[in-house]
Order: structure tokens, then sequence, then C-alpha cells
């Protein structure tokens, strides 16, 4: 018996080890630790400064490196933040404690909020001073605005309160901001999916970017899909890719099991075999490896759907 429970625990405990961030502090810490642990000899993903690790999630930036001229914060441009690509203010603006409290409420209050603020697909380490200029402002083209952080290609307009990101990064975050508007229900402009469209098509995923992927989806347990391909963005939100053509009977034999469907608005996942696997819409489903990966991401089994 004692060998049985001791069995069990230790499945909890992996579990435990591999589920999805609680909140932003948890998620900073696993960032560090899990996907860009190797990464400060490389440099960071807006300015390609690199940097020492400090403390538990922290670190300072070799400026002179990288050729980095501070604009106004000395202090803040030496130390390594993490930035939500998609802006915490676009991941809480509709939702009811944003509006009563901000994020520090909703941070608080709102697992829903928390579970995005958290999600490590849309953070990475920046230049501290970078990630201030950008506050919330969303991405787009400044072909005439002025580079502001010396060699660091990451342009800011303040009066149009607009981004650009280097074009070695603009790519990944088209399909950050895919995943989290597909995953999350988050709108997108008609401007915006146009831009990351664009983005997305001549910034192909490279092996970085693929890498980062695999880390994360060992802590998350599951992929961006628009970065494995299994989803891509149409004007109007995402859609599964294109199937291959027809495959060969040995191909099929040789095939994985199906995927598991989770519903991201109750948050129930159904195996292939349940009543509801293909009921949801579109737009709410969510895919995932096994049902292990559902559960580690915070989905339930659904209640009508035996083992």
């Amino acid at each position: 018996m004692w060998k049985y429970l001791f069995t069990a625990l230790l499945i909890l405990a992996s579990h435990a080890a591999t589920a999805a961030p609680l909140d932003f502090n948890q998620a900073k810490l696993e960032a560090r630790r899990y996907v860009y642990f190797d990464r400060n000899t490389v440099g960071d993903e807006y300015c390609g400064c690199k940097w020492e690790w400090a403390g538990r999630n922290g670190g300072r930036f070799d400026l002179d490196q990288c050729g980095y001229q501070v604009r106004t914060q000395p202090t803040r441009a030496e130390r390594v933040e993490w930035e939500h690509i998609v802006p915490a203010s676009e991941l809480g603006r509709q939702r009811q404690c944003w509006q009563q409290g901000g994020r520090s409420q909703c941070s608080r209050e709102d697992g829903v909020f928390s579970r995005m603020e958290a999600d490590l697909h849309n953070l990475a380490p920046v230049v501290g001073e970078v990630n201030g200029d950008r506050g919330n402002f969303q991405f787009g083209m400044l072909p005439n605005a002025p580079a502001r952080h010396g060699a660091c290609d990451f342009r800011v307009d303040f009066q149009q309160r607009l981004a650009q990101p280097a074009a070695s990064v603009r790519g990944m975050v088209a399909r950050v901001y895919f995943y989290m508007a597909d995953q999350y229900g988050l709108s997108l402009s008609r401007n915006q999916q146009q831009l990351f469209m664009a983005w997305d098509r001549q910034y192909p995923v490279d092996d970085w970017e693929r890498e980062r992927d695999r880390r994360i989806a060992e802590r998350m347990g599951h992929s961006n899909p628009f970065v494995i391909g299994s989803r891509s963005w149409r004007l109007g939100g995402a859609v599964d890719a294109t199937p291959p053509p027809a495959a060969t009977t040995a191909a099929v034999d040789a095939a994985p099991t199906a995927v598991v469907h989770g519903n991201r608005q109750s948050r129930i996942y159904h195996l292939a075999h349940c009543p509801s696997y293909n009921a949801m819409a579109a737009r709410n489903q969510v895919t995932f490896a096994d049902a292990a990966s559902a559960e580690a991401a915070g989905y339930r089994r659904a209640g009508n759907c035996r083992p």
C-alpha cells in the first residue's frame, strides 16, 4: 500500500512541477530557469543586449557591448525586465476588475487575468528602459521614426503611441499576438490583423522561436499552435491549418492518437471519443497533445467523458 501511495505522490509532484505558472511572479521565475536560462549570452529579444543574471529572475545589461544609448532612464536601462508582448492593459481592459481597480486588482482577484498575465508564451526579457518606452503602445510600422536607443533597433513614436520592433522578432511578435487572441478570446483590430499576418508571412519561424516554444510547452503543457503550424490566422480569427495531402496507409498507421479538445470558456476538455469532442465553436477550441497536458494547463475533463 505504501509503495502505491509513494508512487502516486511522485506522479502528483511531477505534475505540479510542470504545471503552468499561477501568477506573474512565478512566471518570471520559470521563464528565467527553464526558458531563457542560456539566452543572456545571446541577447534580449528587442535589442540583442547581453546580460548577467542577478537575483531570482533579474539581471544587469552590458549596454556598451551592444551599442545601446540611454534615452532618459539610466538605472532602468541597465535592468532586465519581463515584457508582456501583448501588454497587460490589453489583457485586462475588458475585464470588470480592471475597470474597478486596474492591474493590481485583477492580479489579486481575477483568476483568468492571472493566467493571462502569467502565460510564458507572452513573456520576454528586454531592456528595462525599452519596456518602459513601449508601455502599452500597439505595434506598427514607423519608417520615419528616429532611433532613440542607439544601436537597438526598436522604434517608438510617443505621439502616435506606436512601437516598431526589430525585423528579427516581428514574426514572433505576430504569432504571440495570434496565440493570445486565440487562447483567451482577445480582440484584434483589422489593421492589427493585417499587419501581423504580413509579419507572419515575411518572418517565418526560426530555430530559436521553435526552441523557445518547446521549452515553454514543457512548462505550460501546450505549444503556441501558430509556431508549430497547427493553427493559422485569417481575417476575423484563427483557423486550423490546412491538412497535408492524404497520407499513405503506413503514415496513417503511424499517426499519433487524436488530440484533446479544450473549451477556453468553460476550461473543460474532451477526449476524441467523448460526446462533445467536436461540439464547441471553433473560436473556443484549444488543442492539447493529451489529457495530462490539458490538466496541466488548468482544464478538467468533461463529466460525460469517460476514460
